[in-house]
């Protein structure tokens, strides 16, 4: 049995893990609401760009871009959304796992696919695992802004253009709910989901010509859609990390109290064994 200073010393160390795990959780509490929001504030802009791309796309039989047509497949890319920090329950290994089993029914060798990873356990996930990153960023701010992933996203989009690869799919963890989050998978190029006569909403004069237009709308989309992806991943993984802190101080508490009913319980034995030492030596002096 332990004794009483090595159960007090394991309380007092639950104890300070608790204030950790507390004052993450409050921090994750507060990131969540700024990203809650910025997730939300984008949606506008993201429902008016893919509303003029389709009125475009849908509307006119001249308007023609590589990127909205599908080409045969003989290299597919995999853009992949973690965090660079873990202690965020299964925000991670659900996408990582996914992405993983995907990969391997999919294609047979290394030279079928490529990744593009935002994060670093998702980084580490595939180069432990010997599986081609093309390329990654690292280091993102809690609060991305667009310019932080311009980079990444623009040379996504063009390596599609290039033919690097012939699709692009990206995962993430879409926002729901501060309890919820649903593992997203979604055909990011070509652009094959954006046409159809009910999606239009609007008409428009187009000068310059459409395709000009097309030229330059059709990438900032993608891109947009990436950063859309990126701040909604952000919500999930503020939501996830509170989730999993919550969880650790309750577990915590769980703790402390079976520890401090071990101690009390052990400190009981220890008062009776002394007064019955007491007891029996006065006894043994008549």
């Amino acid at each position: 049995m332990a004794s009483l200073r090595d159960i007090k010393t394991r309380i007092n160390s639950t104890k300070k893990t608790k204030q950790i795990t507390k004052a993450m959780e409050m921090v994750s509490a507060a990131k969540l609401n700024q990203a809650e929001n910025n997730a939300k504030s984008f949606v506008p802009y993201m429902e008016k760009i893919q509303e003029v791309v389709t009125g475009i796309a849908s509307g006119s039989t001249n308007a023609r871009h590589p990127m909205l047509q599908s080409r045969p497949v003989k290299k597919t890319g995999y853009l992949v959304i973690t965090s660079d920090r873990g202690l965020a329950g299964p925000y991670n290994s659900n996408v990582l796992r996914h992405v993983f089993r995907t990969i391997k029914e999919r294609h047979k060798s290394t030279d079928e696919y490529t990744i593009i990873v935002v994060g670093k356990v998702g980084l580490s996930f595939f180069k432990n695992r010997n599986m081609p990153v093309l390329d990654s960023i690292v280091g993102m701010d809690d609060q991305p802004e667009f310019a932080d992933i311009k980079s990444i996203a623009s040379e996504a989009v063009k390596r599609f253009s290039e033919e690097t690869y012939d699709e692009l799919y990206m995962y993430y963890n879409h926002y729901v709910s501060a309890i919820q989050s649903d593992l997203t998978e979604k055909k990011l190029l070509p652009l094959t989901d954006i046409g159809g006569e009910e999606q239009a909403k609007s008409s428009y004069e187009y000068e310059p010509s459409e395709e000009e237009i097309l030229e330059e709308l059709l990438p900032q989309y993608a891109e947009s859609l990436i950063y859309g992806a990126l701040l909604d991943a952000k919500a999930s993984e503020h939501a996830s990390r509170m989730t999993a802190m919550k969880s650790a101080t309750d577990n915590a508490d769980d703790i402390i109290g079976s520890l401090t009913l071990s101690y009390n319980r052990a400190r009981q034995a220890a008062i009776t064994q002394e007064i019955t030492e007491i007891v029996g030596g006065a006894a043994a002096l008549e």
